[in-house]
């Protein structure tokens, strides 16, 4: 193993241990236990309660007006940048962040039809002390410090000594196990990019892509904060959490050897197929020694402070202006939806004696919310607030909302609009198929907690 200096190996362990700490270690404050990250988001969030709608309402138009404007401006031959990649997104999702903006200025100039102002919709997602509040300042604190975790060699160290462990398992090559940790620590959406450059580089075949990206792509750490606090059920994140990995990792032991992951063609983008060759370990190395070279190694390239302190303003800045107005849009459309139509009660039919078998109380009101969670993540739990009063139901339905993981306001439009090979069909089937794999599992594990 190469050496390193005193300072590399304190730029590997210092922001690993800090960022472990902040994102990973609950701390009991006012009788509840939470990461300090969702600590620091509720503190803001109640200092800026008051005129968050109308920062929400500026961040929606900014949004708004920016992706409109690269909708129509020719940026063929031009550089991509910061702003360019903030804003140029399809004509699918520039809309989706126009009626972002148009609903929240109807929310808050209490103007346009009743039915998008409504307490129980738009209202319900911008006002003071709801969702949008506490995304906005989630966002804020996880943008700043995930270079913590990310930048400074954690993942290459974890990823390294997961070699051994992602091809028996999952039938992944050990690179994968850096895409599978950003997703879980970082963001799905990070993890879908991840895997499609290195799917279009030649490095995944096409049904090691498709594994990766639809098994792999999981809701963050940051994202599982916001859903589990967002039920009342903060106190239980760490049980939570522990679901959502077990779930999860029972999850990418099935679905890869079942329809429709299992038909996928075992071949690379140019059309080669699988040799079966695997990375091995240089001469003299052990998967700790390895994993630890790899990550002092990432750490030394990351001594700028300014640097990184940048990297998370605009990593801050893409969350605003990508996910928040997603989510106003989708969430607004949804609780439309649910309080005027009984369509997501027609849909949830079949679920409903599942859970009732399941010993789910409330399981009619809850059968709606299997299905909600594929059009966006924070669907389910936004409709179960007033809906659901039993601790277990809110328990299944925040733990099954995270571990569906397809949803097309992001991982599934992700997907979909990759080079990765899976259609729509294909995420159809896969939310299903993880929705009732998942549910026996989840409803296991709540009737021990509650």
């Amino acid at each position: 193993m190469k050496r390193f200096s005193l300072s590399t190996w304190l730029l590997f362990l210092i922001p690993s241990i800090l960022g472990i700490f902040l994102f990973m270690v609950p701390i009991k404050i006012d009788g509840d236990w939470k990461v300090p990250i969702a600590t620091l988001a509720d503190i803001l969030a109640g200092q800026i309660a008051p005129v968050m709608p109308w920062i929400a309402t500026i961040i929606l138009i900014i949004s708004a007006l920016g992706s409109t404007f690269y909708l129509f401006r020719n940026t063929d031959g031009v550089k991509p940048n910061f702003a360019m990649n903030l804003f140029k997104v399809s004509v699918f999702w520039t809309v989706t962040r126009i009626l972002g903006a148009i609903f929240a200025l109807c929310v808050v100039l209490q103007v346009g039809p009743a039915f998008i102002g409504n307490e129980n919709t738009g209202g319900l997602l911008l006002s003071e002390d709801e969702l949008v509040t506490f995304l906005f300042t989630i966002f804020l604190f996880a943008g700043m410090l995930l270079p913590l975790l990310l930048n400074f060699g954690l993942l290459e160290f974890f990823g390294t000594m997961m070699v051994k462990v992602m091809r028996p398992l999952f039938k992944l090559p050990g690179r994968s196990s850096i895409d599978a940790l950003t997703s879980w620590i970082g963001d799905g959406t990070i993890g879908v990019l991840l895997t499609s450059k290195q799917y279009e580089e030649g490095f995944y075949t096409k049904k090691e892509a498709a594994i990766v990206g639809t098994t792999f792509s999981v809701v963050s750490i940051t994202f599982s904060i916001v859903i589990i606090d967002y039920v009342g059920l903060g106190s239980y994140f760490l049980p939570f959490y522990g679901t959502v990995i077990l779930t999860g990792l029972i999850l990418a032991f099935i679905m890869p050897r079942i329809y429709p992951l299992a038909g996928k063609k075992d071949e690379y983008i140019n059309g080669k197929p699988f040799t079966g060759d695997e990375e091995r370990l240089p001469e003299g190395y052990n998967a700790v020694s390895h994993g630890l070279e790899n990550a002092l190694l990432k750490a030394d390239t990351n001594r700028s402070f300014g640097k990184t302190v940048i990297d998370g303003l605009k990593t801050v800045l893409d969350m605003w202006i990508g996910v928040i107005p997603v989510v106003m849009a989708f969430g607004t459309a949804a609780l439309i939806l649910a309080e005027y139509t009984s369509i997501f009660t027609i849909l949830g039919k079949p679920f409903e004696p599942i859970l009732f078998v399941l010993g789910i109380p409330q399981a009619a009101d809850a059968a709606q919310l299997m299905v909600v969670g594929f059009t966006d993540m924070f669907l389910p739990v936004i409709l179960a607030d007033g809906l659901i009063t039993s601790e277990l139901t809110l328990f299944v339905v925040a733990t099954i909302s995270v571990t569906q993981l397809i949803f097309m306001a992001e991982v599934g439009g992700l997907l979909l609009g990759s080079k990765i090979p899976v259609g729509f069909l294909d995420l159809v089937a896969i939310f299903l198929l993880r929705t009732l794999i998942a549910l026996p599992i989840v409803a296991g594990i709540a009737h021990l907690l509650f």
